[in-house]
């Protein structure tokens, strides 16, 4: 199984990006972030027409907004709400194989890392911090979970281009990679693209719109991510972050990334 997520911000407008996602990695589930759009407007019949019919979608006008689109039936479609917002973030199924898939979009948290500051960075906090109590309320580590999507944090030194320079930056600063790593922990989730890619590795899916040439600044960070918990790791075999993409027409400012399990 192959599964995918990307940030695709607006898929109403990198609709044909994501096919051709999909024509060239055909993965067996595509996790989509920040998709800005009603569910009335979601382009469905655009992807049931490229073989995925099981879609469970939850967005809203201009902002947020997740999507799990798959080849594989599902039965469960759950929306998860945090922090007493009903904001589009978390959604999650139930694959027949067993496994559940989530999708999140973590808050960006603003510019100013200060929660006192800050009410975007505040709630990003608090976000993580409810998420990680959520699960581990909710779950145990035997049971086989994905959770895929946009974290907005950057954990490692090396998923940013400049630890040093970054540490005060929103997205890897020690107050949001400290819960990130919490948040792990809670279900002793496995990083699945770290599991084959080396800590002294740099590694990015993002690049911001104001490098104008992205790749000769490389100024990159490794915001999107795939976990697994421990059932599934023995399943994994592989993973690739598509740069490319980053290159593709009108393109988003971050590139899916995949992982593939023998499911």
């Amino acid at each position: 199984m192959r599964i995918a997520t990307w940030n695709i911000n607006s898929v109403r407008l990198r609709a044909p990006l994501a096919l051709e996602l999909l024509t060239l990695w055909q993965p067996d589930v595509l996790c989509l972030q920040e998709t800005k759009t009603p569910d009335e407007f979601f382009p469905a019949q655009t992807f049931h027409d490229a073989g995925y019919a099981y879609q469970h979608i939850h967005g809203m006008k201009g902002y947020n907004g997740v999507a799990i689109l798959s080849r594989i039936p599902f039965t469960a479609q759950d929306v998860h709400h945090r922090c007493g917002r009903e904001d589009c973030r978390h959604i999650a199924v139930r694959l027949e194989n067993g496994a559940e898939v989530h999708c999140l979009y973590v808050p960006a948290g603003g510019d100013i890392p200060d929660p006192q500051a800050n009410d975007k960075f505040a709630h990003k906090l608090a976000f993580v911090e409810d998420m990680t109590t959520w699960f581990a309320d909710r779950y145990a580590p035997a049971d086989p979970l994905i959770i895929a999507g946009d974290f907005n944090i950057a954990p490692l030194e090396n998923d940013v281009w400049s630890h040093k320079q970054l540490l005060d930056v929103v997205c890897h600063t020690p107050a949001e990679t400290d819960r990130l790593n919490a948040m792990q922990g809670a279900l002793s989730f496995t990083d699945a693209v770290r599991h084959f890619v080396p800590d002294d590795e740099k590694c990015y899916t993002w690049w911001s719109y104001r490098n104008r040439d992205w790749k000769k600044s490389n100024r990159g960070r490794r915001l999107d991510h795939i976990w697994v918990t421990p059932p599934l790791v023995p399943a994994l075999e592989g993973q690739a972050v598509l740069q490319a993409a980053r290159d593709w027409e009108k393109p988003s400012d971050h590139v899916p990334v995949c992982v593939d399990l023998a499911l």
